[in-house]
């Protein structure tokens, strides 16, 4: 075995591993989207008038969902609409006003709100999946994918020595 054949074959199942990577990756990426594939931005999350009066009655507010995903750097604004103040977590939005969180930490957050039935609303603070975080997952699932299928080709088609050639 010299080792330009070896040193071949490795450059050739080492692509394969790669293109194998970036279809695999790309595609579960794709079918997984989620919060987490965008950059941070401002979210606002309105409370509807009326809101307070669906709570005292033990109804949910259809417009406020129960849990929320961010991306760490998001803003969360909460504009109040509704008549009556509500808090949600340290925040406090009297009638007719807005305040803002910064979510600026990946974690995940169960904060008081007076605006859902139960007094607690989820939010999830997810890292965001950059370009370099996808590349990286290329080439720690092609890499060794490559490696692989050049071991496997070694038992498949074995690299015979001049001697044995002839």
């Amino acid at each position: 075995m010299s080792f330009r054949q070896f040193f071949l074959r490795l450059a050739i199942f080492l692509a394969i591993g790669l293109v194998l990577g970036i279809l695999i990756n790309e595609v579960s990426f794709g079918f997984m989207k989620s919060e987490a594939g965008r950059s941070a931005q401002r979210i606002e999350l309105v409370i509807p008038a009326g809101t307070a009066a669906k709570i005292a009655r033990g109804e949910a507010e259809e417009a406020i969902p129960l849990n929320m995903v961010f991306v760490n750097g998001d803003t969360l604004v909460v504009k109040n609409e509704d008549s009556e103040t509500h808090t949600l977590g340290p925040l406090l939005i009297p009638a007719g006003t807005s305040a803002s969180l910064n979510l600026d930490q990946t974690e995940n957050l169960a904060l008081s709100c007076s605006f859902q039935p139960g007094q607690y609303i989820g939010l999830d603070v997810r890292e965001a999946v950059t370009f370099d975080t996808r590349l990286l997952g290329i080439f720690l699932s092609g890499v060794p994918l490559g490696i692989l299928f050049m071991l496997y080709s070694f038992i498949i088609w074995p690299i015979k020595n001049k001697s044995q050639v002839e």
